[in-house]
């Protein structure tokens, strides 16, 4: 019994002792003195305004502790908010205060908020708070029992590159910290961005361990997810878990355990799902070893579904230079009507140091099928070769392929990964496009006015170019025949470059019926709208006309020149909004389905009548010409004319009027003069009408032009040019005898 007495009052003692103890110290403790010493301290050393507006009080339990209230800090020399928070607390290890060491035990934050910013040159507005002091306090030590931070924020700003990013309702928990460590981390917060525009919710936890002084880190037993929208993905559900992930950057060595990775979402109208799993993979300066890596992708939209598999076998080599066996791609896709199963593989080599990959012996099939083509089914062999450098973000190789009668061989490069930065170099040698898709027939249904559909026939389909917003890319086509629309062509060259919504195929030549064709073709996503320019010189018309649009209409071989720009939702919308300028200029052809020379022989017998005639457009008929100008100003999808010249052996042939291409229609009235009837497509047949001008009517739709002749005032005009006639007789006859009277008169 005495001696627990004893125990007692001892234990009572040392009770009573630090009772004192504690008692001295918040006696002698003057926060007012603590707050200004700091202040003046932050201003000095760091150029920097700190402001504690709320309490600052000592903390004894359940360790000993700084407990402090709400307190800002601004910018580096500036008044500028940098750092707010609602209240922190800092506890310090107790035992270690006995050898005269600072450890800190743990610190928990409230309500922080800061803002991080990267200025236009780089440099960022923490970058004096990095910076080492001058005179580090030896009494301090960097070992930390944990940190908890709740409801917090952290905002950072790129001046550089013109986003913002942000962190908030942060709730971060881990185990102890200090130069090596090991412990639990568990961390949850919304993530937001306005570039590219981000809004998900993040949550990490798992077991970490690092040593910074041997530069090794590891991450056990992850298990990580984001939900939200992030750059454009709605409904992102990604999950990555992994056993063990390790890595020494120093020595170049990786570790991955058990690695698993799934991500689904939906960018547009488009849905994806995609898994990548790493069983197991190891890298070392020495060796370099692990199991299959796959890797499978699905997507699937409005008429399109895609799946892909990516396996990687074979791994070995060292952790400077990798060598994987062989990489496996199957593609399985469908688009519409057409689908497209391909196989891929080729060895590939790593060069960590040179951050490359190569497939130096890329080998595989491209199966391709869809109804529209006439062989409904076509299999292309592939061969070449890829490099690519993730470190510069750049990728170039070549592709060779053939099929049917068309050989193929493309080169690529991608200056920049993303966005995608393509160039391209592909030339063929022949290549018939009609033969695997062939023109489409003209639909049944007409389409009205405006562009809107006739009753009982389906809206006419909208021209969608939005897939150009997103293309990035240029280069050349080169194709030594080819055929398409119809149309033959040969040493077609076409230099493409699109960027920001806008497609230029500009310049582009090829010969073409006997002559060439050259100009500049732009189409532009931002407002549907085209700019074509075309130059075509020594082309045979008919031809050309018979296969690009199925008409016979004319014959002759010259130049056309073409200006035109236009807008619009649909081909309709396109042809009323047609604008621009044309010209054309031919030699020694004819006019199909009228022979005016005929015609004007037939009027012979109607010629009293006074009765205009009307016929219709015979293929079989037409008028010849020795030459043929005209140029046209096109408005409103309408081109008029008013300088038609042609000439004949027997008439010259002038006119004025408008075509009506967004309607299909024609109104033209030409206006033909018999001036030779000597000779030429039965001229001698027209000596009653020698002088006289013949109006002829074009009208109609482009499918059934009809022509007509309006007599109604030719028998006065052949009237007054027989009177004209008779009248230069008499003077000729008046002037001759006159001559003769004087010269017998000088006789005299």
């Amino acid at each position: 019994m005495k001696v627990l007495r004893i125990i007692g009052i001892g234990i009572a003692a040392v009770l009573l002792v630090a009772v004192a103890g504690i008692a001295f110290v918040m006696a002698k403790f003057d926060a007012g003195f603590i707050k200004a010493e700091a202040t003046k301290a932050v201003q000095e050393k760091k150029q920097r305004s700190l402001r504690i507006d709320g309490p600052l009080e000592l903390a004894f339990w359940p360790s000993l502790g700084v407990k402090v209230g709400k307190l800002s800090l601004s910018e580096h020399k500036s008044a500028t908010e940098f750092l707010a928070l609602d209240s922190a607390r800092v506890s310090v290890a107790v035992m270690p205060l006995l050898s005269k060491q600072i450890v800190v035990d743990t610190i928990e934050i409230e309500g922080a908020k800061a803002t991080l910013i990267r200025r236009k040159d780089g440099t960022l507005n923490i970058a004096d708070l990095l910076a080492p002091d001058k005179e580090p306090s030896p009494l301090v030590k960097f070992d930390i029992a944990g940190i908890k931070v709740t409801n917090s924020q952290l905002a950072f700003r790129d001046e550089q590159a013109g986003g913002s990013y942000a962190v908030a309702g942060l709730n971060l928990t881990t185990g102890h910290l200090a130069n090596a460590a090991e412990g639990p981390l568990e961390l949850a917060a919304k993530v937001t961005a306005s570039k590219p525009r981000t809004a998900a919710d993040l949550r990490i936890a798992g077991r970490y361990r690092y040593d910074l002084a041997k530069q090794d880190f590891g991450l056990a037993k992850l298990d990580a997810t984001l939900k939200g929208e992030v750059a454009g993905v709605q409904g992102l559900d990604l999950a990555l878990a992994a056993a063990q992930l390790a890595a020494r950057p120093a020595t170049s060595e990786l570790l991955v355990d058990g690695l698993t990775l799934t991500a689904e979402g939906k960018q547009g109208a488009d849905a994806f799902d995609v898994k990548l799993e790493a069983p197991k993979l190891a890298l070392t300066p020495d060796k370099a070893s692990g199991e299959k890596i796959a890797l499978t992708a699905n997507l699937a939209g409005a008429q399109k579904t895609i799946a892909a598999k990516l396996g990687l076998a074979g791994v070995e080599g060292s952790a400077k230079a990798v060598k994987i066996a062989r990489l496996d791609l199957d593609l399985d896709a469908k688009v519409g009507e057409t689908s497209a199963k391909g196989k891929l593989s080729s060895p590939v080599a790593v060069q960590m140091e040179a951050t490359t990959v190569d497939l130096p012996r890329l080998a595989g099939e491209l199966d391709i099928a869809s109804p529209q083509m006439p062989m409904k089914q076509v299999k292309l062999p592939l061969a070449g070769q890829a490099r690519a450098n993730w470190g510069k973000q750049t990728a170039d190789g070549a592709l060779n392929t053939q099929f049917d009668e068309s050989k193929i061989a493309a080169k690529f490069n991608l200056a920049r990964f993303a966005p995608p930065d393509i160039g391209f170099d592909v030339d063929i040698d022949r290549l018939n496009v009609d033969k695997y898709f062939p023109p489409q027939k003209k639909a049944d249904g007409k389409v009205g006015a405006g562009g809107t559909a006739a009753k009982g026939t389906a809206p006419e389909e909208k021209i969608d170019l939005s897939a150009l917003k997103s293309l990035n890319l240029h280069g050349t086509v080169k194709v030594g025949a080819l055929t398409v629309q119809n149309v033959k062509a040969s040493n077609v060259r076409l230099n493409i470059n699109a960027a920001g919504g806008k497609l230029d195929v500009a310049p582009h030549s090829m010969n073409l019926y006997d002559g060439t064709l050259s100009g500049a073709l732009s189409v532009n996503a931002n407002g549907n709208s085209v700019a074509l320019k075309q130059n075509l010189a020594g082309v045979n018309i008919n031809p050309l006309m018979k296969d690009a649009l199925d008409k016979d209409l004319i014959e002759g071989r010259g130049s056309v020149n073409l200006d035109v720009t236009t807008r619009g939702d649909t081909v309709t919308a396109m042809k009323k909004a047609l604008a621009g300028s044309a010209s054309l200029a031919l030699k020694d052809g004819a006019v199909k389905g009228i022979d005016l020379a005929k015609s004007f022989r037939e009027l012979k017998a109607k010629f009293s009548n006074k009765q205009d005639v009307v016929q219709a457009a015979k293929a079989t008929d037409k008028t010849d010409f020795t030459e043929l100008t005209g140029s046209f100003r096109i408005a409103n999808g309408v081109a008029h004319n008013e300088d038609l010249a042609a000439k004949s052996p027997f008439l010259r042939l002038g006119g004025a009027g408008d075509i009506d291409i967004g309607n299909g229609r024609i109104d033209y009235l030409a206006k033909a003069t018999v001036v030779n009837t000597s000779g030429g497509q039965g001229a001698k047949d027209l000596e009653y009408l020698k002088g006289v001008t013949v109006p002829v009517r074009l009208s109609g739709p482009f499918d059934n032009i009809s022509y007509k002749l309006e007599l109604g005032s030719l028998v006065q005009e052949a009237a007054k040019a027989k009177i004209e006639e008779q009248k230069q007789q008499l003077e000729k006859k008046a002037t001759d005898k006159l001559q003769d009277s004087l010269k017998g008169l000088f006789k005299k």
